[in-house]
């Protein structure tokens, strides 16, 4: 019967006990696991190496003769515990990690989008230069010319289009009864007010709607100068070359062909402007003013002409 009891007690004694080893033997193998999965993510090169943490347990305390020490399994699961949360804030900070790196790499990506897209509409350049007085028309050319190469060897190349006009602030729009006249009017002002984009956009409205206007002409090369006044002579370049080649009767034929000589020189291309310089003398050199001839002859100076 004693030995029946004694087994009894020592069933109650170590029951617990086993069954806490087993569950702290189920938490150390999961832990181990989770660890490898860790070490894969940060240390994908491992080769499958189990790296030893750095981090070691804290040294039991001497406790004096005669105090009993906790149990074994009580100081195995504290450890155990200490791991886990370890373990979950290592993994924690991992994946923040490469949250914020995701973020980062959509952000470059979104940057270099928009700085590929602005490089491919419009191309920078210098200050601008000083533009002569729009307001004086020049006399009518009476020849068609001969073909010019398009700036950049492309002949059938267009401006980048821009949205329709929109009423601007400050600038009035006059109201002569005369359509074309007026639109263009308006546009000049927006150009005057160095409205840049609104003004092209309204001369772009002037060409398209009244292309058989004399002030197609004149609108055709303000939008060219505009371009050119905004530090954009790539653009400015195609839309003078534009006026030359659909209105060469125009009364801006002449000057924009001057004002695409000082394009073709901005963008580093003298041999081109020098070209469109003897096409403007060889054209409308007789009918050119002292004015012009003298501006044209500076322009030859700036390209060092030969």
């Amino acid at each position: 019967m004693r030995n029946l009891l004694m087994t009894g007690v020592a069933a109650a004694l170590f029951l617990p006990a086993a069954v806490s080893a087993q569950a702290v033997e189920g938490r150390v193998s999961k832990l181990e696991s989770e660890m490898r999965a860790v070490q894969r993510k940060v240390f994908p090169n491992g080769a499958g190496q189990y790296l030893q943490p750095d981090i070691t347990a804290s040294q039991a305390p001497q406790t004096a003769p005669g105090v009993p020490a906790t149990s074994a399994i009580t100081d195995l699961s504290a450890r155990v515990t200490s791991l886990e949360e370890q373990l979950s804030s290592l993994t924690g900070q991992i994946e923040q990690n490469g949250f914020r790196v995701r973020q980062l790499q959509e952000q470059f990506e979104a940057y270099k989008r928009a700085t590929d897209n602005r490089l491919k509409l419009v191309e920078g350049g210098p200050a601008p230069i000083a533009p002569a007085n729009e307001s004086t028309p020049l006399e009518g050319a009476a020849v068609s010319p001969p073909p010019v190469r398009a700036p950049g060897g492309s002949a059938g190349a267009k401006p980048a289009a821009v949205a329709a006009p929109v009423a601007v602030a400050g600038v009035e729009k006059p109201a002569t009864g005369d359509a074309a006249e007026d639109e263009y009017l308006y546009g000049y002002r927006l150009w005057s007010a160095k409205k840049y984009p609104e003004a092209e956009a309204q001369l772009k409205k002037v060409v398209a709607t009244y292309p058989k206007s004399k002030r197609a002409s004149y609108a055709q090369n303000l939008l060219g100068r505009s371009y050119l006044d905004a530090g954009k002579p790539s653009l400015a370049s195609m839309a003078f070359y534009e006026n030359y080649k659909k209105f060469p009767d125009g009364e801006r034929a002449p000057d924009s062909l001057l004002y695409l000589g000082q394009a073709l020189t901005k963008l580093n291309k003298p041999a081109d402007a020098c070209k469109v310089y003897d096409e403007l003398s060889d054209v409308y050199g007789a009918k050119l003013s002292a004015a012009m001839k003298g501006q044209v002859e500076a322009g030859r100076s700036a390209a060092k002409c030969k």
